[in-house]
Order: structure tokens, then sequence, then C-alpha cells
């Protein structure tokens, strides 16, 4: 295996599909692996990049298809139906649950996403409805007119994150006109409200210092000691947004201290700068703090901290199980069924329940017209023989 493939895993597993999807995208220069383009589609999918989801996962089934891999066939046509289900193109997303069922009915999730779709395939308008209309054929053609187009999406946002990224490098280390003898250096330390940048440079004049701060970048400029030029730090784009008016700086004869105080108390910043397109913004909801509103007051409640000899500091294991619950349930969320149930009307409630009890929890059914008159058969996965349990 390829050792970006690897490195893609990874960051697949641990959230950081840009760095997914660049291990993927160098792996694939040396083979077109259906499995690796399937990998790279779940990280587009993920960072909400459909278009280029929807064309790995096209461009896998057809490599698929010629290679004879039925198993990955299936795979295939399972990730389309969810990017398209992503796009709420719902009569596409459900044609492709039925051919993925073609190749591998037993396939993992398959149950429960034909039965979401075929839910917001009946509560969108049904047949007569556009976004239920079946536009797509069962292998895709133009594939590779469409990589094309996807290759050159690729290399553009590719050169766009390194002109960023060598922006971001000048601004924030180096200073605009730096004097030859200069030892300016800069640090930052953060709280659970604040983040403290300080520029350790002397006997800067205040009057002739300017600080801007704005909601997502901070820019200090102050004359050199040393020369008849202007030093200049950029540190933008940062990691999360602030609130302008409750920051502030001061300057003393040994550094320039700003003080920028978090839109979203309680978020831990990793870096300053954010490396990702985007920075994070406020509609995340911050890892270290709870909200709740009483009597119109909103409190915020911290998670209980353990003494800890760690170097990184305590870790807060509530989070991180909640985190893995997470990534289990990013494809297939359990809570579906639980919601599915109570939305549903009577027959459909009756056949969940027989379904599942008459076999054992191994079959689900959502059509009482299929499973009222009949006794569903216990179907145990691969491997596994059913055998009558006698008191």
């Amino acid at each position: 295996m390829s050792a970006d493939v690897s490195k893609g895993q990874v960051a697949l597993d641990n959230k950081d599909y840009q760095s997914a999807v660049k291990h993927f995208s160098d792996a694939l220069k040396i083979s077109q692996a259906p499995s690796w383009l399937l990998e790279r589609s779940t990280a587009y999918h993920r960072l909400g990049q459909h278009k280029l989801a929807l064309r790995d996962a096209n461009k896998a089934l057809v490599i698929a298809i010629n290679r004879g891999k039925r198993e990955i066939i299936a795979d295939a046509q399972y990730r389309r139906g969810i990017v398209l289900h992503g796009l709420k193109q719902y009569g596409n997303a459900r044609v492709c649950f039925h051919w993925c069922k073609n190749y591998n009915e037993k396939k993992s999730g398959l149950t429960m996403w034909m039965s979401k779709v075929t839910t917001d395939y009946d509560l969108n308008g049904g047949e007569q409805a556009e976004c239920n209309a079946v536009t797509i054929k069962e292998v895709p053609e133009n594939v590779d007119d469409d990589l094309n187009e996807v290759d050159q999406l690729i290399e553009l946002n590719s050169k766009k994150e390194d002109a960023k990224a060598e922006m971001n490098i000048l601004g924030a280390n180096t200073s605009v006109s730096k004097p030859p003898d200069s030892k300016i250096r800069h640090d930052w330390y953060q709280s659970q409200s604040h983040v403290t940048v300080n520029i350790l440079v002397k006997g800067i004049p205040k009057e002739t210092t300017t600080v801007n701060i704005k909601k997502r970048s901070l820019e200090i400029s102050f004359p050199s000691t040393t020369s008849q030029s202007t030093c200049t730090f950029l540190f933008e784009p940062l990691y999360s947004s602030i609130e302008v008016t409750k920051s502030s700086f001061s300057v003393t004869p040994h550094k320039i201290e700003i003080i920028l105080q978090k839109t979203m108390a309680g978020l831990k910043w990793p870096t300053l700068q954010f490396s990702s397109p985007d920075p994070v913004g406020e509609d995340l909801v911050s890892p270290l703090m709870t909200e709740t509103n009483v009597g119109g007051t909103k409190i915020m409640s911290h998670p209980p901290v353990y003494p800890t000899s760690s170097r990184n500091g305590p870790k807060n294991w509530d989070i991180i199980v909640d985190n893995e619950a997470e990534e289990e349930s990013i494809d297939e969320p359990d809570a579906f069924f639980k919601t599915l149930y109570k939305n549903a009307d009577p027959d459909t409630k009756r056949a969940m329940i027989k379904s599942f009890q008459e076999s054992n929890g191994t079959a689900l059914s959502t059509q009482w017209s299929d499973v009222g008159s009949r006794k569903v058969e216990v179907v145990p996965p691969d491997g596994v023989e059913a055998k009558r349990w006698d008191a």
C-alpha cells in the first residue's frame, strides 16, 4: 500500500479531510485504484465538495466495472447514492442504492440508507417532484471529460492553497522591510476567553505604532529602530473570529502586546492562523463548553478537568467518546431509525416492530403489505448460522 494512502486513511479517521484529499490525490498520481478514489470521494463529501465527490465515485465505478470487481462496483454505487442524497437528488440516490443492492445486498448500511432515501423521496413530493427524477445511468458516461474538469479544479484549488500559504508565511513570519540586524520575534498564548499575541521588540514609540484588529485578521506595523523602514506583521486568517470592540493592545518598552477576545469562548486554538481554506466559523459548537438558557440568561458550563502530568494538558474524555461516536455515525447514523419510527404512520411502525422481532434483529422492513401476512425469517450475517435456542 502507498505511504500516501496510509496517511490519507489516518487523516480521514482524524477528520482532517483537507490532508486526506491531498494524500489520496498524491497516491492517485501513481495508480488510479478505485478504492482510493472512493476514499477521496468520502473526504470531498465531508468537506461539502459534492461535485468532486461524485466525479470520484463515478470514476471508481467505471474502473471497477472494467476490472469486474463486483464488491467495488457495489461500494461505488453506494458512495454515489450517499453523495447524491447530499445533493438532495433523491430519485438518483434511490436508484444508486438499488444498483448497489444488485451487487451486494448485504452491504453494510445499505438497508438504512434505502429506508432513509425512500422516506425523503416521499416527503419531498414523490414521483412528481423534480428532485426525485432519475437523470443518471447505471454506468456514468463522459467520465474522462468530467475527470479532466475535476483535475483542473483540484489543480486550481492547490495553487490557491499554495499561494495563500506563501502569503501567510510572508505576513506572519517576516516584515515588509526588515532591518539586517533585526532580532524581532513574536509569540502567543491563550486562555478560555482570550488570545494574547506579543511582538518582542524594544524601544518602539506608541504614537507611531499601528495595530489593526479585524474579525479574521491582525496586522501590526511599527517603525524600525535601526533603519528608515517599517516592520509589519500580518496574521490572516486567524484560526477563529474575534470580538474586535472587546480586544485591545498596549505598547511597553519591551514589547507590543495584543489581547484578542475570542468570539467562541472555550474554543482551543491549535494554531494562531488557520491553514485550511476557511477559518473556523461561529457556526461550530465550542468543544470545551456547553450552553444552557435559564430565564433568558445564557450559562456556559465547562466539562470536568482532571489532574494530569501530560505535556499537552488535561484530556476531556467526554469529548473523546463523543467524537468517536460521531465518526462512527457520519455515513450510518443509528439515530435515523428512531427518527424514522417517530415520524412513521401506524402501518410502517407495525412493520418495523414485526420484522425486527421475528427476525431476531437481523432484518427491518417498513412495508406492512410485505411482512403483515408472513413470518419474517432470520437472516444471519455471512459465516454465522442461526440456531434455535431451546429452554
